[in-house]
């Protein structure tokens, strides 16, 4: 039979070698004082020496020693200085198998380690079953099952073993997995869930494949046809009762296989896992569509306001002309009754001389038009919008299971009469805010006021589903934001989150440290000593700061990237594979096994991250048609793998030498670069005027101090940067090392402020209108008198204090990953007026901002830190520019994940170059040092790996075979 091999080479060591770097050997090797006793009553020197090795290997990595197994040299010397004896003797141990044999008695009976066989063993397998559910992986249950062997001193089997009983574990759990979902269905749903592979949509494809092909939309007609699904995946009934007690990554994980699986192939599986399959399916679509309906009609919202507003605009701009005309008119009447009242003249004859009367009467009654068009508002014409409304929403309101908290109750009711397409005569507006302008637009409408009513509670729709005054149960994007919060006594075990639970002890630091603060900033105004600016007169004025690039370091990147060698990029790939075996991550989606096939991978990868799509890099190299390039796409490209890929390449980077002259990987930086798409109203391709007027999306991305892109993440063109930093930060292990993160202008908000602090990361945004900034003060007239005309408003203690639980709450929230922080500060921010976090947020964060801001302008320092850290970030978008060679730069995927996974791949094939250059930068460092040319460290400190001038990026792509031969 066959050998069932679920681990890699490299897996498979890193599992069972003896371990060579001396950290690890230090701590797992060093001797007891019992240890030596037991060792020292052994006779001879040989035997000494191999009974401590043999102890050695039993404790770590847990296992026998093979029969030949070659001893690293610094584990057997290591051992052998602790022994007092020379190392040579290890070579005549155990030339008689007795007396190994006899060694490994009396380490069972010394130290209690134990055979895996027997009573041991089916403990093991039992414990193993268990675990096997909730592992992430074949590598993670491996990984378990060694280091349970470890705990409870269990000798370990061979390898193949091991993979074994992993690979049995894992099949198991899935079929217990796959059974338990399908007896929660009866007979019916089980019959209706069949259907859905058989039944076709308009004759072309499966009712199954037809439902899971769904975007969010621009229009009423996108929003039809996500309720079209909608409606089908309710009409099957499927309780999310189906999946409790199933661990999440399971769930994701069969989702991810439908969304793989053709109708054909689902077909010919097992019933209970396609069963399994179509019901996950079911539910979490149900759940992804309802999200995709509420964003779709949230984005017809804001087209709405926006048509609504160009039209406003356009009216003001027609009316320049009147405007102008009209008050020449005036100012000629009102010269002319000046001077008649100067010569005492008759006003009325100077009346008719000027205008006339009836003249007049028409300058007046224009006056007023002109008046009413330029006080407008755009919600004068957003009733314009009702049909297109009127298309989906009556429709949309009975299909989603909207809840609501106390506050919206009065919205709540106004969204069920137009559900139930009633138009009372006495129209509710309990929802609208007592100063809202809808209530004068309303009063002002006629017979036809039900219309704008009508839009003003969907537009309100809109915002309290933003805010989370209003969500859907079972949502991932817009569920009750209460629920979704830690519990109160979960905060104080908070990774991160260091702050006291007292918010007076908060405050109190705080107030001191401002005004010790303020009276620094003040004294360095009088004496004019202020790094780069000064104070005049109650103005803030600040210089740009210079560059601090020593002229050598010029003519040492020349050198240093004159000696790397010019390289095919797909060499380069392969070389960097070898290195880290990044390949590994890419599983089978429903194997788990590792990818066989590394060329194809690494194909793929290339594909997305030149931006070349699969079919023209199918043209232009050798190895793989179309077909296998998809089929390794579709069942091996996982969001999660490209980021554990690109986990590993940034570890990897950090160890290497040189990336030690850039920094410790403790601080970052993160912007948006903008990639332009093939054309608007698909996935996230929104027109923004700062880049034109083409549509395109962001890709946010974090860029450590040694230069690695450790995440990235695609946002919607329009949207503010802000509230993704924490996102990076906060959802990966290497933005959990970043103690100071900077950012540009765009991410820069208080609520930003506010929660960075809270959770120990120091936020240095470079703000680009500083000057104009206000600094809020506890007490704004205790406030020094240079700095008078810096001063804003007064901070709200009291808003902190009453709700510093439920910000400790929400922050605690964040770091421990929950969801997403970009979602809960977006919620925040929606609604400020009626969310009291978001308030409190942003008092807290105004605190930190100006104490932020008092510490810039004194530390020149961190000025300049802030200035390194974003040009590392901003120089890293050239790169990628050069990158991504196809399709003219555009992204032309149409759908969201594909974006993604275009984003992300770039990112990847951008730090797999970053690794290589890096590597080789070193090795060029060294060859300039044996030649005794100068490697300064503050020179080497301005070396970028981002350079690509010397890889072969165009052509055909050909890839050496293992054994060194290209294609």
């Amino acid at each position: 039979m066959p050998r069932r091999s679920i681990l890699t080479a490299r897996q498979c060591a890193a599992l069972f070698d003896l371990p060579t770097d001396e950290a690890t050997i230090l701590y797992h090797y060093t001797l007891a004082d019992d240890d030596l006793e037991f060792i020292r009553t052994r006779r001879h020197a040989r035997n000494r020496l191999g009974f401590a090795l043999q102890l050695c290997a039993f404790r770590y990595p847990g296992r026998l020693l093979a029969s030949g197994e070659v001893i690293p040299e610094a584990i057997s010397s290591f051992i052998a200085a602790q022994l007092g004896e020379e190392m040579d003797e290890l070579c005549r141990y155990a030339e008689t198998d007795i007396t190994r044999r006899r060694h490994l008695v009396d380490l069972r009976q010394l130290y209690g380690f134990k055979m895996f066989s027997g009573h041991r063993a089916r403990e093991l397998k039992a414990w193993l079953s268990g675990e096997a559910e909730v592992a992430t992986s074949n590598h993670d249950l491996a990984r378990r099952f060694v280091e349970e062997c470890r705990r409870t001193q269990t000798i370990l089997p061979g390898v193949s073993v091991v993979e074994r009983l992993c690979a049995d574990a894992l099949v198991a759990a899935e079929r217990r997995i796959e059974s338990a979902i399908v007896n929660r269905l009866d007979e019916d749903r089980k019959a209706r869930l069949d259907t859905l592979l058989t039944e076709m949509v308009d004759g072309t494809v499966s009712q199954f494949i037809w439902l899971r092909q769904f975007e969010v939309g621009q229009n009423s007609a996108d929003v039809g046809r996500l309720l079209d699904r909608l409606e089908v995946l309710r009409d099957l009934n499927i309780s999310l009762d189906i999946l409790a007690g199933i661990p999440p990554h399971r769930v994701t994980r069969l989702r991810r296989q439908g969304e793989r699986y053709f109708a054909d192939g689902l077909r010919d599986i097992s019933s209970d896992r396609r069963l399994a399959i179509l019901a996950v399916c079911a539910v979490e679509w149900c759940a992804a569509i309802s999200d995709a309906v509420v964003e779709t009609h949230d984005r017809i919202v804001g087209k709405t306001w926006q048509g609504a507003k160009r039209l406003c605009d356009a009216q003001i701009a027609d009316a320049k002309a009147a405007v102008q005309d009209t008050l020449r008119a005036f100012k000629s009447l009102g010269s002319a009754l000046l001077d008649a009242r100067s010569d005492g003249a008759s006003l009325d004859q100077a009346t008719e001389l000027a205008c006339g009367w009836d003249r007049l009467e028409g300058l007046v009654a224009t006056a007023a038009e002109l008046t009413d068009t330029m006080a407008a508002d755009p919600l004068t014409h957003v009733g314009q919008g009702y049909l297109r409304f009127r298309r989906y929403a009556p429709r949309m309101l009975r299909v989603l299971d909207i809840e609501a908290a106390g506050i919206a109750a009065p919205l709540l009711q106004a969204t069920a009469l137009i559900a139930d397409d009633e138009k009372p005569e006495t129209r509710p507006v309990g929802f609208l805010r007592r100063g809202s302008k809808w209530h004068r637009h309303l009063n002002a409408e006629d017979g036809d006021g039900h219309r704008l009513w009508e839009v003003a509670v969907l537009f309100h729709l809109r915002e309290a589903f933003r805010s989370g005054d209003i969500w859907l149960p079972h949502s991932r994007r817009y569920a009750d934001l209460k629920q979704a919060l830690v519990p109160a006594e979960a905060v104080e075990g908070a990774p991160r989150l260091t702050v006291p639970l007292d918010p007076e002890t908060w405050l109190a630091d705080r107030k001191a440290r401002m005004t010790e603060g303020l009276a620094r900033l003040a004294k360095a105004a009088r004496a004019g000593a202020i790094p780069g600016g000064a104070i005049e007169n109650g103005v803030l004025k600040t210089d740009r700061l210079s560059a601090a690039v020593p002229q050598e370091a010029d003519g040492l990147v020349l050198d240093l990237y004159d000696r790397l060698p010019t390289i095919r990029v797909t060499e380069l790939l392969q070389e960097v594979d070898a290195d880290i075996g990044f390949t590994e991550a890419f599983t089978h989606l429903q194997t788990g096994a590792p990818c066989k096939d590394q060329i194809g991978m690494l194909t793929v990868l290339l594909a997305e991250g030149l931006n070349l799509g699969l079919s023209k890099m199918a043209e232009a190299t050798s190895t793989h048609d179309y077909f296998q390039l998809s089929r390794l796409s579709r069942w091996h490209m996982e969001s999660d793998a490209i980021n554990q890929a690109l986990a590993m390449v940034i570890e990897a980077q950090a160890r290497l030498p040189m990336a030690q002259f850039w920094g410790g990987g403790v601080t970052a930086s993160s912007d948006g670069q903008f990639f332009p798409a093939a054309r608007q109203g698909e996935a996230m391709n929104l027109i923004n005027a700062k880049y034109g007027s083409e549509p395109g999306l962001k890709a946010y991305t974090h860029v450590s101090d040694q230069f690695g892109p450790f995440a990235t993440q695609n946002i919607p063109a329009t949207v503010s940067e802000a509230p993704y930093i924490l996102d990076g930060l906060l959802m990966n292990e290497a933005g959990r090392k970043i103690s100071e993160q900077y950012a540009d202008t765009g991410g820069f908000t208080d609520q930003i402020f506010a929660v960075t602090t809270l959770l120990s990361y120091r936020f240095i945004p470079r703000i680009r209108d500083l000057p104009s900034t206000r600094l809020y003060l506890f007490d704004p007239a205790t406030a020094p008198n240079e700095l008078r005309g810096l001063i804003g408003s007064k901070i709200r203690e009291g808003v902190i204090v009453q709700n510093w639980p439920g910000v400790l709450r929400a922050v605690a929230t964040m770091a421990t990953g929950v969801l997403p922080p970009s979602q809960l500060l977006k919620k925040f921010a929606a609604y400020p007026r009626q969310h009291e976090l978001a308030v409190a947020l942003r008092e807290i964060g105004r605190i930190e901002r100006t104490l932020f801001i008092i510490e810039w302008l004194l530390d020149a320092d961190m000025q300049r830190r802030a200035q390194v850290g974003l040009n590392k970030g901003e120089a890293h978008h050239a790169l990628k520019n050069a990158l991504r060679i196809g399709r003219q730069g555009e992204i032309r995927d149409r759908t969201t994940e594909g974006q993604h996974y275009r984003m992300a791949g770039l990112n990847l094939l951008a730090a797999i170059i970053i690794y290589w250059n890096t590597k080789h930068l070193g090795q060029a460092v060294a060859a300039r040092q044996r030649a005794g040319l100068n490697c300064a460290p503050n020179l080497l400190a301005h070396i970028s790996p981002l350079g690509w001038a010397h890889i072969l990026l165009t052509g055909e792509y050909r890839w050496r075979r293992q054994t060194g031969a290209s294609l």
